[in-house]
């Protein structure tokens, strides 16, 4: 074996690793207690608010839904979103959640269709992630996208949503149902607390999670669609034929 051969042999042992590794962005998040990740927030963009016809859209689109997002950073012990995930440590970044729940139209907040609260699937959660822009955000981001609020049934549903956020790809993505508490005053405090209520289910959830998602790899990205090559001319095969010279008579005597 040749020295080029051996310093290859290392150098390919590296990139397989390195692919490995990769490939498992969150089997890699959800075994380790020590990896960070960005809480986004709470994204009410889908949300359909059922059975509360008395309900002021204009103040819960361009209040209440700001100060739900800030309550959970600002009680951490109380909403312990790094525990409901195992981890020790997290950032916190509701910005650019809060902006789009801001931006939402009012109007089409409001449903009396029992169905609304069953609606969305994993494949409309990657859709409406596909469309945040994470510039200047990096690693591992983690929010909650609302599916539903029903006053009628005092439960909601909500999307617990893992994101690679460098290539705004979904790694994770499963329904909760959270449940309010029974006496809670305002709007804001009665989703709080089926938010509250749906980190724990979450939290009891974890282990199945990791089961579940053992051998996840990451989203391939798409590949370019690289045209064929035009087929070359063909070649004639045709033997050439050559006319064979006329004979000069000979000439007598």
């Amino acid at each position: 074996m040749n020295c080029r051969k051996l310093l290859a042999l290392p150098m390919l042992m590296l990139s397989m690793m390195a692919m490995t590794a990769n490939a498992q962005t969150l089997k890699n998040f959800l075994d380790s207690k020590d990896s960070s990740f960005t809480w986004l927030g709470v994204d009410f963009t889908q949300a359909k608010l059922i059975g509360d016809a008395a309900a002021k859209t204009d103040a819960i689109v361009e209040h209440d839904f700001t100060s739900l997002n800030q309550a959970i950073v600002n009680e951490q012990k109380k909403y312990d979103v790094p525990g409901t995930l195992h981890k020790d440590k997290y950032n916190t970044s509701i910005g650019l959640v809060n902006k789009r729940n801001e931006s939402m139209n009012k109007d089409g907040l409001k449903s009396d269709d029992s169905v609304d609260f069953e609606r969305l699937k994993a494949d409309d959660i990657v859709k409406v992630v596909k469309s945040y822009d994470f510039s200047g955000k990096h690693g591992i981001g983690v929010l909650l996208m609302m599916e539903a609020m029903s006053k009628t049934n005092k439960n909601a549903a909500m999307w617990l949503t893992i994101v690679d956020m460098d290539k705004k790809n979904v790694l994770l993505t499963e329904r909760y149902i959270g449940k309010t508490q029974k006496i809670t005053f305002g709007f804001r405090n009665l989703w709080l607390s089926a938010v509250k209520d749906a980190l724990g289910n979450i939290e009891d959830d974890y282990s199945k999670l990791k089961t579940k998602y053992a051998e996840a790899k990451d989203p391939e990205e798409p590949k370019p669609v690289v045209a064929a090559p035009a087929p070359a001319p063909k070649k004639d095969t045709k033997a050439a034929t050559t006319t064979p010279a006329a004979k000069k008579p000979k000439k007598k005597g």
